[in-house]
């Protein structure tokens, strides 16, 4: 399922006119290690949105989207439940309080 609504999704964004990137890598610098985040979405190159199809969110859920927005050095971010009977009831916006 999620794949299907991260198609319908980007294919929204598309008819919007807006820029998006789908699956991107974001690099940890760790150690000369060449590993790295995947990101679902990039919207505008500002929104980094983070995409969901379960009953509920873990615990971990808008932490790891706060840790992909400071490696990003990014601001805004979205978590987009599609597991629910109301789209808005599975919308979370995480901020990153940029120094």
């Amino acid at each position: 399922m999620g794949s299907v609504c991260e198609d319908t999704l980007c294919h929204e964004l598309h008819l919007r006119g807006l820029q998006f990137q789908r699956q991107r890598s974001v690099p940890i610098p760790y150690k000369e290690i060449g590993t790295a985040l995947c990101l679902d979405l990039l919207i505008e190159g500002k929104v980094i949105v983070d995409l969901k199809a379960k009953e509920e969110l873990f615990t971990i859920d808008k932490p790891k989207l706060l840790t992909y927005l400071r490696l990003s050095d990014m601001r805004s971010g979205l978590i987009i439940n599609f597991h629910v009977e109301v789209l808005r009831d599975g919308l979370f916006r995480v901020v990153n309080k940029l120094q």
